[in-house]
């Protein structure tokens, strides 16, 4: 019963009560953002959501205007410390977490919960069916603005580690996990742990850093 329709009950009314949080967070950031570095205030990218529909995903924008699109390794989205392509506010926003705050229209909206695997990239996505059974069970519920990867591991571990919890969340969704999943992220915010990848850096970051 949680799952189906508690959950998503306590999004909105949570979501209500954080708009005014997020209406002072834009008076204040989108002049710094727009000044800074011109361009928009918000930066919207495709995301698969529940069931493998894809949505627009808002977040304030942390990077200069046309910066490239940088990968580690594993596929993930490169985001290290010193990268060149974040606003100095933009180094702010990513520190505690503010950027995601314009997510919780994604919220109200339905594509998205407060708690749930993170949005996954659109990236060689064929068709729901075609996904393998890992990444089709982290689609049987909405991404969260937080989940059990970000609240505990944030940017330390790999793809296919979050991958692993975000199934694990999949399987064991309840109000106590959501709630326990709710303070972690509030600390781990707090403490800013994990914020950037321990990767090396991409050899095109390295050439604009010099």
């Amino acid at each position: 019963m949680y799952k189906l329709f508690f959950k998503r009950v306590i999004d909105i009314l949570v979501s209500l009560i954080g708009l005014p949080v997020f209406c002072l967070a834009f008076i204040v950031l989108a002049p710094i953002i727009a000044l800074t570095d011109k361009g928009p205030v918000f930066y919207t990218a495709d995301r698969l959501g529940m069931k493998g529909r894809i949505f627009k995903m808002y977040k304030f924008r942390s990077m200069r205007v046309n910066s490239p699109d940088l990968r580690n390794s594993d596929g993930s989205t490169y985001n290290g410390d010193g990268d060149p392509r974040v606003t100095k506010i933009g180094r702010i926003m990513r520190k505690t977490s503010l950027d995601e705050l314009p997510q919780l229209l994604n919220v109200l909206k339905g594509d998205m919960s407060l708690i749930g695997p993170r949005p996954h990239l659109v990236t060689s996505y064929k068709g729901y069916e075609s996904l393998t059974p890992e990444k089709k069970k982290r689609l049987e519920v909405r991404p969260g603005i937080t989940g059990y990867s970000q609240a505990y591991f944030r940017n330390s571990i790999d793809s296919n580690k979050k991958i692993e919890n975000d199934c694990y969340y999949a399987d064991h969704v309840s109000f106590a996990f959501d709630a326990r999943i709710f303070f972690h992220t509030i600390k781990t915010v707090l403490l800013r742990k994990n914020v950037y990848v321990s990767e090396t850096a991409p050899a095109s970051v390295r050439e604009n850093d010099k």
